[in-house]
């Protein structure tokens, strides 16, 4: 894809909201709406890289209540012809169709690639890859069981959605909380593996969610520069309220004034 000039590609990830209650998240959903408000005048598309609700589950009729006015922006940003691609998180696994028929919007479930200005940007939520985060991993297989899926979907959705929510604000093993500070390098699982991904094919960037950390790390100092990579981890909009944006030529990452 060719960014038209004076337009810009964003990226966000780990709004958690209704967590840790849909009253309090609502503050921070309404900074997201200004945030988008914003971005909309000139991107050129909009990732959205998972864990957008704290808890979510698509029953064959029915969604979990709540977050109208993200649903009413986004459909307001496709309809005008901006694209947005979502990556499902460990909190969104469950997704099954809602999102491309209501609003438009195309989801995936595994890392993906895409090209910007002839800049490879590698590009997911993160959960589950490269090595350590073995809690979560083991956790990962019984969401994604069918068997699991299909009694959790036999529940009421008032019983399973309340289950739901209890665990994902109580247990940071689910939650991906369980440790948002910097580990360093030599530590940080997605940095591992993107340089593992580099022996096979060289990526100028690579964008995750998930550490809820904002993070801009060089994979590697070659002198020419047109061999640097870079990870870029994308924070949250809890506690950051971090983005990044891709001018056509480089990505930041940025903060958005809270304050709006």
């Amino acid at each position: 894809m060719n960014i038209p000039e004076g337009k810009k590609v964003y990226f966000a990830s780990d709004n958690h909201l209704g967590a840790p209650t849909r009253k309090e998240s609502a503050i921070r959903e309404k900074k997201f709406i200004a945030w988008l408000d914003e971005v909309k005048q000139d991107a050129a598309a909009i990732f959205l890289l998972g864990d957008l609700f704290d808890f979510w589950f698509e029953y064959k009729t029915v969604i979990p209540k709540g977050f109208s006015r993200t649903f009413g922006k986004l459909a307001e940003i496709t309809d005008a012809g901006i694209p947005i691609y979502y990556f499902v998180g460990n909190h969104d696994l469950w997704m099954d169709g809602y999102f491309e028929e209501e609003l438009n919007i195309p989801v995936y479930h595994t890392p993906q690639e895409f090209t910007f200005n002839n800049k490879k940007f590698f590009i997911g939520h993160g959960d589950g890859l490269g090595p350590g985060d073995k809690g979560y991993k083991r956790m990962k297989k019984v969401f994604t069981n069918p068997v699991a899926k299909w009694f959790f979907r036999w529940l009421h959705p008032d019983l399973g959605v309340k289950l739901a929510q209890y665990l994902s604000v109580k247990n940071k093993l689910i939650s991906g909380d369980e440790d948002i500070k910097f580990l360093g390098e030599e530590n940080e699982w997605l940095v591992q593996y993107c340089k593992r991904k580099l022996e096979s094919e060289h990526r100028d960037y690579f964008v995750f969610g998930h550490r809820h950390l904002p993070l801009e790390i060089d994979l590697n100092n070659n002198s020419n520069n047109s061999n640097n990579s870079k990870y870029v981890n994308l924070g949250d909009w809890i506690h950051y309220y971090t983005y990044a944006e891709f001018d056509g030529t480089e990505l930041r990452l940025k903060t958005y004034d809270i304050q709006k």
